[in-house]
Formats: structure tokens, C-alpha cells, sequence
């Protein structure tokens, strides 16, 4: 698992967590880390700019609603 999980982690929530410890914790919230091998063949890039467009902003804004309801499942 990359450690920018770990700082994503520790940025949003203010906790620290060494690397094996965040990936016992997503394993615990049935989570786990995927890389995907290539793009899909039924992607649609224009769902993908409007998703970029309205809905990335308020993952990214610190403390966004949107991210911790996600994450608290």
C-alpha cells in the first residue's frame, strides 16, 4: 500500500498511523487497495469532467462533508 494513503489519512483526520497500521485499519472497514491495470473500455470521459468538475472540489476541501460521510461508511 502507498504511504500518500497514510498522509490522506492523517490529513484528514489528524491522526497518525504507521503504514501497516493503515492497512489494517482499511482491512478492518473492508476496504482494501487496488490498483487498476488500465483504463475500462466502457468509460465515458464526459461523466468523468463532470464528476472532476462538481464533486472532486468538495472531496478535496478540507473537512468536505462528502469525504467523511465516505469514509465512515
Amino acid at each position: 500500500m502507498p504511504a500518500w494513503i497514510k498522509t490522506l489519512i492523517g490529513r484528514l483526520f489528524h491522526v497518525s498511523y504507521t503504514v501497516e497500521g493503515t492497512w489494517r485499519l482499511l482491512k478492518r472497514h473492508g476496504w482494501s487497495w487496488q490498483q487498476p491495470t488500465g483504463r475500462a473500455i466502457e468509460r465515458d470521459e464526459d461523466v468523468g469532467e463532470v464528476w472532476k468538475k462538481e464533486t472532486w472540489p468538495r472531496v478535496r476541501a478540507p473537512g468536505g462533508a462528502w469525504v467523511l460521510d465516505r469514509l465512515r461508511g
